[in-house]
């Protein structure tokens, strides 16, 4: 998802098998790709995420949280390196 700034986002799970961990990725340029947020990092199952930037632009994501309920997370993309 690209930003208001030009960089990209993407949400995912950055393992090979299951679903058990969830990162934002960062790029400026939507080749080279970087971890910048790790929401998940425990057991559990963290799926079907979804991530958009507001008209304030913050960024807001969404994913299944254990398969127990939705999960809404707020970022500020100023504060992502």
């Amino acid at each position: 998802m690209p930003l208001k700034d030009g960089r990209c986002l993407l949400i995912y799970n950055p393992i090979a098998t299951g679903r058990a961990k969830l990162d934002i990725a960062m790029s400026p340029d939507g080749k080279a790709w970087k971890r910048a947020v790790v929401l998940e990092d425990s057991s559990g199952e963290y799926s079907y995420p979804a991530i958009i930037q507001a008209r304030d632009g913050l960024v807001h994501a969404t994913y299944t949280w254990r398969r127990e309920r939705v999960k809404h997370v707020v970022i500020d993309p100023k504060r992502l390196e």
